[in-house]
């Protein structure tokens, strides 16, 4: 997309800045961008460098079913939050004298793949349980402050007040940050619907606090678009418009090479996203498989390996 290799470019002129956690690189950021799309006009996954489209599903599924254990994940070949969950785990080995100890980060995941859920033992007060990230985005989007399910809510209000302002999946809850791996970086999600023949196209804008450019962002827009079409069918809608909004827009130094050799390459038309599964209801997404999604006249562009920066 034309619009994402533009905030690219703004941010390559950015201002240079310190790292916000211990052990990570310097930044190169703006304050603020945004990128709007219409969905009828394809699905906004990159073509300059191919994107894992089966990671976005798997976490989305992850995130919207609740869950915050990485097992999910490792299970369905998905690694993007291992690092998180590896830091959290070495923080709880400070405190927690019975857990298990894994010796670095490959033993960490071996364990996970190799061990059913059922038998994971559960540590300290907390109840920490190996591979879990705390109340990180499934457990604010489901379960805030251990009742509030704001996925359920937002159906719900769709359905029976379309035109309410108050369609919001809010993410950043400060009175629990300290019981998360990671505060959350895309933290607000708001429907809005529109008037479309007898129906409504429903619109999403989303707030993101901390965009890492290169390697995060492509990922946020194509599982904000995703999630959008996905509610859309469960509530009886058409996609409509997706808005990003990004806050603190960065590159992390040592992604520089990366971007300029994505700067240098053209954008293709853009795929289209088949759903092949028939949508009625929250449970019928969330009992989806990768298989049941299809990604028709992608052909992007090779990958661009660039590391993942999560201060370990």
């Amino acid at each position: 997309m034309k619009q994402y290799l533009d905030i690219l470019e703004r941010v390559l002129n950015g201002t240079l800045k310190e790292p916000a956690r211990e052990n990570m690189p310097r930044t190169i950021s703006i304050t603020g961008a945004s990128l709007k799309h219409d969905l009828s006009n394809g699905f906004p996954l990159l073509t300059t460098k191919e994107v894992s489209l089966k990671n976005i599903f798997n976490e989305l599924i992850w995130i919207l079913s609740g869950d915050t254990n990485i097992k999910y994940l490792i299970d369905r070949g998905t690694n993007i939050w291992n690092q998180d969950a590896y830091r959290w785990y070495l923080k709880k080995c400070e405190y927690i004298d019975d857990i298990i100890h894994l010796k670095d980060i490959k033993e960490f995941v071996d364990y996970i793949r190799s061990t059913p859920r059922s038998e994971f033992d559960v540590y300290g007060d907390e109840e920490y349980e190996i591979g879990d990230l705390g109340k990180v985005y499934g457990y604010q989007w489901r379960n805030q402050m251990g009742w509030v399910d704001q996925v359920q809510n937002t159906i719900s209000g769709l359905k029976t007040n379309p035109s309410s302002r108050y369609h919001i999946i809010d993410g950043w809850n400060p009175f629990e940050q300290s019981e998360m791996a990671l505060p959350p970086c895309h933290l607000l999600y708001h429907f809005i619907t529109r008037p479309f023949g007898n129906s409504y196209k429903l619109d999403l804008v989303m707030y993101q606090r901390s965009v890492d450019t290169f390697l995060g962002f492509p990922y946020n827009l194509a599982s904000m678009s995703l999630f959008n079409i996905l509610m859309a069918k469960i509530v009886g809608m058409e996609p409509g418009e997706i808005t990003w909004v990004g806050g603190d827009v960065h590159i992390y130094e040592n992604h520089l090479e990366q971007v300029k050799e994505q700067l240098g390459r053209k954008p293709k038309a853009l795929p289209v996203l088949n759903i092949k599964k028939q949508i009625n209801s929250f449970s019928d997404v969330l009992n989806m498989t990768y298989e049941d999604i299809e990604l028709l006249n992608y052909e992007p562009a090779p990958r661009i390996k660039a590391p993942l920066s999560v201060g370990l």
